[in-house]
């Protein structure tokens, strides 16, 4: 399997440089277990186009079509094994947002921190991109009271079956996870 997933990587890292170019990865900040900052790594499957102004364009634009077959495949997904070498990732947890998020979560919805953070959680395997927020929420904290490894087992297994379906990818205009808001009651 490490044999397959490295052609995988070292394909799809030559695809991307020529593709969409260079740097290949893309980083950002992302809370790790009890919230602590560490840096994600995916494949870049959009380019840095900008406006007159120096904006970034909508992310809509900036997707290639490369990109966006990666992204169909999960294959974007696949750097994070360095994050889970590194001890910054489990294969298995609720996946971590952004950092701009932590102030924005309920007490309860802010318990999915008290576990490492994964590549694939319960909530992607019961529903991904196609459930709201505070769904996604309910699940992270189910797993976290419901841990054991007979479940992460159990997810990564439905996590390659949902891969090679394509199940649970929302199919809207949005090319990134609708944004967190807020739940508006805070005390929950």
């Amino acid at each position: 399997m490490l044999c397959c997933t490295s052609v995988i990587i070292l394909f799809t890292i030559a695809v991307v440089r020529l593709k969409i170019g260079s740097p290949v990865f893309f980083k950002q900040v992302r809370p790790g277990l009890h919230g602590k900052p560490f840096t994600l790594y995916k494949f870049r499957t959009m380019t840095d186009e900008r406006d007159s102004k120096g904006n970034l364009l909508p992310d809509e634009v900036r997707l290639t079509k490369t990109g966006r077959l990666i992204r169909k495949l999960s294959i974007d997904e696949l750097p994070q094994l360095l994050n889970v070498l590194k001890g910054d990732l489990s294969l298995v947890g609720p996946r971590p947002l952004l950092m701009d998020y932590l102030p924005l979560y309920t007490e309860k919805q802010a318990r999915r921190h008290e576990v490492k953070p994964g590549i694939t959680g319960w909530a992607q395997i019961n529903g991904r991109n196609a459930i709201s927020w505070e769904k996604k929420f309910e699940l992270d904290v189910w797993y976290v009271d419901n841990w054991s490894f007979f479940l992460d087992l159990k997810i990564l297994c439905l996590t390659v079956r949902k891969v090679l379906v394509s199940e649970g990818i929302q199919q809207t205009n949005h090319v990134t996870a609708e944004r967190f808001t807020g739940s508006g009651d805070v005390s929950s």
